[in-house]
């Protein structure tokens, strides 16, 4: 009988130490993923309050040298980027509010086995996942439209996405029972009335999941404004702002920087202060969804 003890105990020790050797290397590899996350950022904005000397002689790598804020200053002083960022801001509102909208309706729509022909719609719907126009045909459409130069080329075309439809049609299929809504249907409610009161509140996770993918991917772009945004140099998002910034960033500021030019030496610190400028609302934004995220993302990845 102590044999046997001695064995289980044996046998134990050496599963718990073969379980601490797998968690050993996954917590090592999920590290190394989140540090090649985090060290870019990180290089980034040691370079954007580093002095420009250090900057040009490639000297920083993750911790500033010669901290200054001048170029946050000039940031801020240059009504061109505070108005981009009001435009993205603006533009990142109206999309993600308007795609949520539509992706809701879609999936609540599409999920339902009394809608007929609801299987033609939805490979229609998935078939733009695979198979788009291009850009010269967006861009003729755009035109025909009238909507070349306006806000809204910024936030109608792109502002449906056949990947989150799927995300939230299978969320909605998994989690929310027939049952539940058949019995609103015979208590006389109509689809409308269930979709706001018992479909919405008991998607929240999703919802936040689906908002958060529409705000970051619109906060993001910036080659659609890149063709459609021409003339009215005042709709220009910060996105857009800051491609101008790189591409000049070997040459001039004077053509497209305006006040910032000649005041900054060096584009480098520019640029990465531009980019912090840039990301910093988009990561304030994260927390609060957070805890919606892998809940919301797990549950809509179910084959419904």
């Amino acid at each position: 009988m102590q044999y046997s003890k001695n064995q289980r105990h044996r046998a134990w020790t050496k599963t718990r130490a073969k379980n601490l050797l797998v968690d050993l290397f996954f917590y090592a590899l999920l590290l190394a993923i989140s540090m090649t996350c985090l060290l870019p950022f990180i290089h980034i904005f040691a370079k954007s309050i580093s002095k420009e000397a250090y900057v040009i002689a490639n000297k920083i790598f993750l911790i500033p040298k010669g901290i200054n804020f001048d170029a946050y200053k000039k940031v801020f002083q240059d009504a061109s980027i505070v108005r981009s960022l009001y435009v993205s801001v603006v533009v990142t509102a109206a999309f993600t509010a308007i795609g949520t909208f539509l992706t809701i309706s879609a999936a609540y729509a599409l999920s339902r086995v009394q809608l007929k022909g609801r299987k033609v719609m939805t490979f229609l719907i998935m078939f733009t996942m695979y198979f788009t126009a291009g850009t010269i045909p967006d861009y003729l459409l755009m035109n025909n439209l009238r909507m070349l130069d306006t806000w809204w080329c910024m936030i109608l075309p792109l502002s449906f996405a056949a990947y989150n439809f799927l995300i939230m049609k299978n969320n909605f299929k998994a989690s929310i029972p027939d049952s539940l809504i058949e019995s609103a249907l015979i208590d006389g409610a109509s689809h409308f009335k269930i979709l706001s009161h018992i479909v919405v509140p008991l998607s929240k996770p999703i919802i936040a999941t689906i908002s958060l993918f529409y705000a970051v991917g619109r906060w993001n772009a910036y080659s659609d404004a890149l063709f459609y945004i021409k003339q009215r140099v005042d709709l220009r998002p910060l996105q857009l702002k800051l491609y101008y910034l790189v591409v000049a960033a070997s040459e001039s500021f004077k053509a497209e920087g305006g006040s910032l030019a000649g005041q900054i030496t060096s584009p480098e610190v520019l640029k990465s202060s531009c980019i912090i400028f840039a990301t910093l609302p988009i990561i304030c934004i994260y927390p609060f969804v957070q805890r919606y995220f892998v809940q919301g993302t797990m549950i809509g990845a179910v084959k419904g």
